[in-house]
């Protein structure tokens, strides 16, 4: 049996850390307890956060956790936020498709930071204060 702790931590506890300026992402899941493909998408997004140490990994259920995330409109689930430095650098759906979110996340942590086009504002407010850290 892994008695290795889990490495995607809900949202709340990502808030309430001091912000993560030594790792290259957050990956933020958005998704629904009622939503099957979120229950699919969930185990295979923690064999990507075990995978990847350097890269902080979050769940966040958009009605449970609506104070937190805010007035996010996420129409489809899973959606993927992904952060850098409070930069938005990807927001959309995704399937679990293991492969192909690995090479996103991959992708995007390889990258330079280049604000992804056409975020919400309510999603650019969320990466702004997962940033800043609690209390500012």
């Amino acid at each position: 049996m892994n008695s290795t702790p889990t490495r995607l931590a809900p949202i709340q506890q990502l808030a309430a850390q001091a912000p993560a300026h030594d790792a290259p992402l957050q990956v933020i899941a958005l998704c629904a307890e009622w939503c099957g493909t979120c229950r699919e998408f969930r185990p295979m997004l923690q064999r990507l956060a075990d995978a990847r140490p350097d890269t902080v990994f979050a769940w966040a259920d958009v009605e449970d956790d609506a104070e937190l995330v805010g007035d996010l409109d996420v129409e489809n689930f899973p959606t993927l936020a992904v952060f850098r430095a409070g930069v938005v650098l990807h927001f959309g759906v995704s399937l679990p498709q293991e492969g192909v979110v690995a090479r996103m996340i991959d992708a995007l942590a390889a990258a330079p930071l280049k604000p992804a086009p056409g975020v919400p504002a309510a999603v650019a407010a969320l990466a702004h204060r997962l940033a800043r850290g609690p209390g500012a």
